[in-house]
């Protein structure tokens, strides 16, 4: 195990699979204080138990969060909080919003939000919220979302953002992704350029994973099979994602979008101004954030 981030600690979600428990496996061989998070405790401790198998002088911990839930998200940057609090760390270096789920069929949370919108873009909002005090109090934080190349070629459908009168679940899924780079955008514009927090959104690329086979039919599962055999493995995807999280290099870095390890342009519509905008007042919103109180200066 290499010590090259052995002062730093980081937050990751979806840590317990595919790109997120190969990041984690990176940023746990490379000596940071790493909390991740999962959906369920089982899968958790299986990932706990694997890294620090593979690297018995690691520090790593892990939460249990169901992200559809905003009462849950609170209750895990709370739970973060007092786990920084025992390490005796007031500060946090990165927050890795890699948590993201794809689902054919319309399923709508308890709270009352269709279930890509939840965990794909209100989670990864409202989990920043909670820890950024944490971030800025760090000489360097870094704020990394995973988004996707399905954000091209999309435009949010105002009139009717969680699709609850025509779902599609393809469509969802582009619209959360751009989402995501649109609050990436929105989110360093109110930090700021003095701000010693930078946001960036990752590109993972078409990924070997099993996304698409959770909870889907059969047809969907056989096509997601098919598409994903030709995606570059979860390691490959992750380094890039963890290069965004820590490279000292890239912190005054003014390119959002970025896909192995190097700046990509976006799709324009992310980087409309007035877009993101009303899309963060909606989210602040959906979250129950009074409005100007998101970020502090």
């Amino acid at each position: 195990m290499s010590n090259e981030l052995k002062d730093k600690t980081y937050v990751l979600t979806g840590a317990t699979s595919g790109i997120g428990l190969a990041a984690a496996q990176i940023l746990a061989g490379q000596g940071a204080l790493l909390i991740g998070v999962g959906r369920s405790a089982e899968r958790c401790a299986q990932a706990e138990s694997e890294l620090q198998s593979a690297h018995p002088e690691a520090r790593v911990e892990y939460c249990v969060a169901d992200l559809s839930m905003q009462v849950q998200v609170r209750g895990l940057a709370a739970e973060i909080r007092a786990k920084l609090t025992a390490h005796r760390i007031d500060s946090l270096d990165g927050l890795i919003n890699n948590a993201g789920m794809f689902t054919y069929r319309m399923a709508i949370t308890q709270e009352g939000f269709e279930t890509q919108w939840a965990v794909n873009h209100l989670a990864p909002f409202l989990l920043t919220h909670e820890l950024l005090p944490l971030l800025q109090a760090g000489p360097a934080g870094r704020v990394v979302t995973v988004s996707s190349g399905s954000h091209y070629n999309t435009h949010l459908k105002w009139n009717d953002l969680q699709l609850r009168r025509g779902y599609n679940g393809l469509l969802a899924y582009k619209q959360t992704k751009l989402a995501t780079v649109l609050f990436t955008a929105e989110l360093n514009r109110r930090l700021g350029s003095h701000s010693s927090v930078r946001a960036f959104a990752a590109d993972p690329g078409l990924v070997f994973t099993e996304m698409g086979f959770k909870g889907n039919p059969r047809l969907v599962r056989w096509i997601w099979d098919l598409r994903r055999r030709s995606g570059v493995t979860p390691q490959e995807s992750a380094r890039g994602v963890v290069y965004l999280a820590t490279d000292p290099s890239i912190q005054k870095a003014t390119q959002i979008y970025w896909k192995d390890s190097h700046p990509k342009a976006p799709n324009p519509y992310a980087l409309d101004e007035k877009a993101a905008r009303r899309l963060w007042d909606l989210a602040e919103q959906e979250c129950g954030i009074e409005p100007g109180k998101y970020v502090s200066m």
